[in-house]
């Protein structure tokens, strides 16, 4: 039996996207290529993996979850892992215990629920008022701003709490200092929000700054690093961490 030889970064990318699109073919054209789309230009899920920022055996709560993609991310990196065709140097992706996700948006709980099975789960919710639990890891990718300040630091709290000694919190936010890269940010956003589906809400923006201080208020250890890819955006991924 041939054994397979391991993908350059470039290669696992594809196969990744490819892997991790698949499951959304059944949920029609729009969902299947909105995962193209988003998991091909979105710098922030080659990242994770690229710095192993998800533990093995972790419980996962992903906040805002759309239709499941970092689930399918994580599960198709798995699966490429355990074929022999990870890259040389690259840490192993995490085996996930669990990936439970929520978001406000039906249609999105509806085409994730039919894309991906156990380990993960979906269910409609508010992160205002769902039940965390307690998890491992909780990823809140680009949402935060969609709730006024004060529902934004209840909601860091209640993540706070629901975490263990050595818990990661894994965010991406803009930086409301970052000038004409901050407003062409808030314009895709929007626009986005809007062919999803979603009505335009006002959003609750703050200075990079502000968003470590409260994080450190809490306990955290923070880390920041942009995460725009290409683009002149002012997206900055915090790696948060709770002292083991």
């Amino acid at each position: 039996m041939n054994t397979p030889a391991p993908l350059s970064p470039d290669a696992l990318r594809q196969r990744l996207l490819d892997r991790a699109s698949a499951p959304y073919r059944a949920s029609g054209k729009f969902g299947y290529h909105f995962a193209r789309g988003k998991l091909g230009g979105d710098p922030m899920f080659l990242a994770l993996l690229q710095r192993g920022l998800i533990p093995d055996r972790s419980r996962i709560l992903d906040l805002g979850c759309g239709q499941g993609l970092l689930a399918a991310w994580l599960l198709a990196a798995r699966q490429v892992f355990d074929a022999g065709e990870w890259p040389v140097g690259w840490p192993a992706p995490a085996q996930v215990a669990e990936i439970r996700g929520v978001d406000m948006l039906a249609s999105d709980i509806k085409r994730a629920s039919k894309a991906l099975a156990a380990p993960a789960r979906f269910e409609l919710g508010d992160m205002r008022e769902a039940d965390f639990g307690q998890t491992d890891v909780v990823v809140i990718m680009d949402v935060l701003h969609y709730v006024d300040r004060a529902a934004q630091q209840d909601v860091l709290r209640r993540v706070r709490a629901a975490l263990p000694a050595g818990g990661l919190l894994l965010t991406r936010v803009g930086d409301a200092r970052a000038g004409w890269g901050f407003q062409l940010s808030n314009w895709v956003d929007r626009t986005v929000a809007f062919f999803r589906g979603n009505r335009l809400p006002p959003l609750h923006c703050r200075p990079l700054t502000d968003w470590v201080a409260s994080l450190e208020a809490l306990g955290f250890r923070v880390e920041s690093t942009p995460m725009n890819g290409d683009l002149p955006f002012a997206n900055v991924m915090l790696v948060a961490r709770l002292d083991g």
